[in-house]
């Protein structure tokens, strides 16, 4: 059987862990293209990186993790970071810096697309306005995190092979509605995943479910993004659903037995003055978001 090939686009990050002085490749496409690669696809990530130790560490890991980098930029400016404190294996994010990380798609980034079976990119990757593009290229796997903002949904859904949702806080019946409500706005499959209380996964043939594995967690970061990419490996290799569900979340809980969603981690060296509170930096990533869109 091929091997599937995926390339994630967009943010990348690392996540300082400031009671262990390390800090931790992240980010949400970046954890996909490295659980993507370990779940036996090629994988590529593009996206951007500085000239620092953060950088330096991304770029490393990648290439540890054999991960695909043609496309990762080098830019002048800060690698993104977040400082988190992790209490009772959640995590409290504390602060961030966006840094190089939010970069739109160049016409070499849409022609290399056509080359691969799917991209991954998500919300925080701030490329809303190039999913159209991007859908007419290959399939296209989008995480929308917590959004639940019907709009948003109905925008993004009709472009997605994948399109993927966070509902933790969601109970059983609100889980399974806003999964059938993304899939009814054009979504091929919806996963919704809802930590401890497993997932459910929506697409031609029905709602299938799976329960967590049973785990005493030491760190959620990164699970999340472990179950988008198995889910994504498994629909493209075209398993069996139920199958490729419980060993999607039998991989998310492996991720949570240990700190940093890939690990790779290393003492933390960044620029804690650029630290801003996270209110601010949502705040910012809306007004890119606005922003883009009014280019539309």
């Amino acid at each position: 059987m091929k091997r599937p090939s995926i390339l994630a686009f967009g943010d990348n990050v690392v996540d300082c862990y400031a009671e262990q002085d390390l800090m931790y490749p992240g980010g949400n496409c970046l954890n996909v293209a490295v659980f993507a690669r370990r779940f036996g696809c090629d994988s590529a990530y593009a996206g951007a990186v500085a000239d620092d130790p953060a950088g330096t560490l991304i770029v490393r890991s990648l290439e540890e993790e054999r991960v695909e980098i043609a496309s990762l930029r080098r830019e002048a400016g800060h690698t993104a970071f977040c400082v988190i404190k992790t209490i009772d294996g959640e995590r409290t994010f504390v602060g961030a810096d966006l840094g190089v990380s939010i970069v739109a798609p160049t016409p070499y980034d849409l022609k290399r697309m056509t080359g691969v079976d799917a991209v991954h990119t998500g919300r925080s990757s701030q490329v809303d306005r190039w999913l159209g593009a991007i859908a007419e290229r290959t399939r296209l796997s989008f995480d929308m995190a917590t959004v639940r903002d019907i709009g948003e949904i109905e925008s993004a859904a009709p472009h997605c092979f994948l399109l993927s949702l966070s509902g933790g806080d969601l109970s059983a019946h609100d889980a399974l509605a806003l999964s059938r409500k993304a899939r009814s706005a054009g979504a091929q499959w919806v996963l919704t995943t809802r930590g401890a209380a497993g997932a459910l996964l929506s697409g031609p043939y029905g709602t299938y479910e799976t329960d967590a594995d049973a785990i005493s967690p030491l760190d959620t970061l990164g699970a999340g993004d472990t179950f988008i990419a198995r889910t994504l490996a498994g629909l493209l290799r075209g398993e069996q659903i139920t199958m490729l569900l419980r060993e999607a979340a039998r991989e998310a809980g492996r991720t949570c037995l240990h700190s940093g969603a890939i690990g790779h981690g290393r003492p933390i060296e960044i620029d804690r003055s650029r630290m801003k509170p996270i209110s601010e930096i949502y705040a910012s990533m809306e007004a890119i978001r606005q922003n883009r869109d009014e280019l539309t």
